[in-house]
């Protein structure tokens, strides 16, 4: 049983997708940037611009599987 957990946990990390984990913190960060001058604020910014971005993304990979799934069926 724990054989197969790892087993999924082993493929979970060798998945692409955490190749945008740095483009979604570089990208919100200068953009947040790009807005605010101090710290406290451009982190708030960059979380919330983060998770817009994550959003998006997470919209998007569904819209791109049900299409998938429905021209496959």
């Amino acid at each position: 049983m724990f054989a197969v957990l790892l087993a999924h946990v082993v493929r979970i990390w060798n998945l692409e997708i955490w190749y945008a984990l740095p483009a979604i913190i570089s990208v919100s960060l200068v953009y947040a940037a790009s807005r605010h001058e101090p710290m406290r604020p451009l982190l708030l910014h960059a979380i919330r611009v983060a998770l817009w971005l994550i959003g998006f993304l997470l919209a998007g990979a569904a819209v791109l599987a049900f299409f998938s799934w429905y021209l496959n069926a």
